[in-house]
């Protein structure tokens, strides 16, 4: 192979490597939305829950092994729709062993896309966008804890979008994954307390109220968490704490 052909060559395959990971993630969120649309509703599941409750009986550890499974590729390929999995989880392994499950599992599932969107997309947009991201960046990383600690605590931010923009802004991966762990924990044992109650409302056909996460007595103290994560924001803004350089 003549030399000239050798640096080419090696980028192709650079190339090939880098995006590999994304592609195969926006390929298997196709795959999942068109085949876990009919699965993952109240109708489904109130048509299935005996059964599914009966083999989790049967099967302690398979259906921990299976749940977690599932739910960290739901994450990942940004099923829609998910939340049913999460309402699963408590409606199978009650509320402690279903938060600690679905933690990890949507812990696990938003590393894998936030790791694969940062290695195919995040030196190629820093490359075209300038130096305006370059600013982000740098207001980003100056309170990077409060900002990944936020868009957890907010039921306003989509789990996929705290997932990706992290990866464009150049979080780092630890601080990624313990906030992202410790976030997400206020808001996951509301649905999975909804959960864990939810084989009577299945009984009677009654579908739960997945709206009540915004009523103020819960929605209230998660955003006090939110302004308690905001508060170093805060006091940079008025000096009153020197930031990191």
């Amino acid at each position: 192979m003549p030399s000239d052909q050798v640096p080419v060559a090696m980028t192709q395959k650079s190339a090939f490597a880098r995006y590999l990971p994304i592609t195969l993630i926006a390929i298997g969120a196709i795959a999942a939305i068109i085949v876990a649309r009919d699965y993952l509703s109240f109708e489904a599941l109130a048509a299935n829950y005996e059964g599914l409750q009966a083999w989790q009986a049967q099967n302690q550890i398979l259906s921990v092994v299976v749940f977690c499974a599932v739910y960290i590729l739901a994450v990942a390929f940004s099923v829609p729709g998910a939340i049913w999995l999460t309402l699963i989880g408590g409606f199978l392994f009650g509320t402690v062993a279903g938060t600690a499950l679905v933690v990890a599992s949507a812990t696990a599932g938003a590393l894998l896309i936030f790791l694969a969107a940062r290695t195919a997309l995040g030196d190629g947009l820093r490359a075209r966008a300038g130096p305006w991201l370059a600013r982000m960046e740098d207001g980003f990383r100056s309170g990077e804890i409060s900002y990944l600690l936020i868009m957890r605590l907010v039921p306003a931010v989509p789990f996929f979008i705290a997932n990706l923009a992290p990866a464009f802004l150049g979080a780092r991966t630890w601080t990624f994954l313990w906030t992202t762990l410790v976030g997400i924990i206020p808001g996951t044992l509301v649905f999975i307390s909804i959960g864990a109650g939810l084989g009577e409302q299945l009984s009677q056909g009654t579908p739960p109220n997945l709206g009540v996460i915004f009523q103020w007595h819960i929605l209230g103290p998660l955003l006090g968490l939110a302004a308690l994560a905001a508060l170093p924001l805060v006091l940079k803004a008025t000096g009153l704490l020197k930031a990191k350089s």
